[in-house]
């Protein structure tokens, strides 16, 4: 759900970006300070990015009875609908403009405009790991999904998440992991972000990242009040969240956008066009 990236011509591969690092460490000047500090924040990174998939993907299986908060009653509905709305919030105010200066503040340094994307999922992964380890059960379970009801479930809880990986990549995989900051950095080379995406599901939908979100919600095998607040709650984020996101591409992307937006649903595919998009110099064309 990252979209801090700007336009650019000629986005490189990942495996390429790969490559360049290792060769960017190996022949990196003596004595470059901006290597260490970045790599270890990359680490940190991805091992935050890491434990927050791991912990939706098991708690939101249990139907949120695996979360270790400590609070009852009240008390825990108070905590655990915190713990909800911090996420949306924070993330969404990020991405503003304000956000970005901020994201780009908290690097020291004259680079933190470029290590952007990495502090930008870092405060995510934190975000989505207090929700999800922290959460408090009620203790209360609805259903529970068995038998051939169980794999059914499972099955489509999976493919839910399959989906979300497969938007995150055709969104940008680099970005979205915060890997494009730290490699930046370290290669001592501005960020090159990736083009407007209109390929892969965004060929289907304008909005597969949030669709796909918003079904691992609702495919698992245990249902409880605390897995349905959460569903219900951060549904509405994906399906509103977004119209503030397609505002700032259109005052980024101008025309092109708007052309993709024409004729691209935003996140049912409902109706289809036989105008095929192409990418080009404006972004896209028609």
């Amino acid at each position: 759900m990252n979209d801090t990236a700007e336009p650019s011509d000629a986005p490189a591969p990942p495996w390429r970006r790969l490559l360049d690092l290792v060769t960017g460490l190996r022949h990196a000047p003596p004595g470059a300070g901006r290597i260490i500090p970045a790599v270890v924040f990359g680490a940190l990174c991805h091992a935050l990015f890491a434990v927050a998939v791991g912990a939706m993907i098991l708690v939101m299986y249990s139907g949120m009875t695996l979360g270790q908060g400590g609070f009852s009653g009240v008390t825990a509905g108070l905590v655990n609908l915190v713990l909800i709305v911090q996420f949306p919030l924070a993330h969404s105010a990020l991405l503003t403009r304000r956000g970005r200066k901020l994201t780009a503040a908290l690097w020291p340094g004259p680079r933190g405009a470029d290590m952007s994307t990495t502090t930008f999922a870092v405060v995510a992964s934190a975000q989505l790991s207090l929700l999800f380890v922290c959460w408090s059960p009620s203790g209360i379970v609805w259903w529970r999904a068995e038998g051939p009801a169980l794999w059914t479930v499972t099955c489509l809880y999976a493919l839910s998440w399959g989906l979300l990986i497969r938007a995150s990549y055709d969104a940008g995989a680099e970005v979205q992991s915060g890997a494009l900051g730290w490699m930046s950095v370290v290669q001592n080379r501005r960020p090159v972000y990736p083009d407007m995406p209109v390929t892969g599901l965004f060929r289907i939908i304008r909005q597969p990242i949030y669709l796909s979100f918003a079904l691992t919600l609702w495919t698992v095998p245990v249902w409880t009040p605390d897995q349905l607040g959460l569903a219900v709650l951060l549904t509405l984020y994906c399906v509103f969240a977004p119209r503030l996101k397609e505002k700032r591409f259109s005052a980024r992307y101008g025309a092109g956008f708007d052309a993709y937006r024409a004729q691209v649903p935003y996140m049912l595919p409902w109706r289809r066009s036989g105008t095929q998009i192409t990418r080009g110099s404006e972004g896209i064309s028609r």
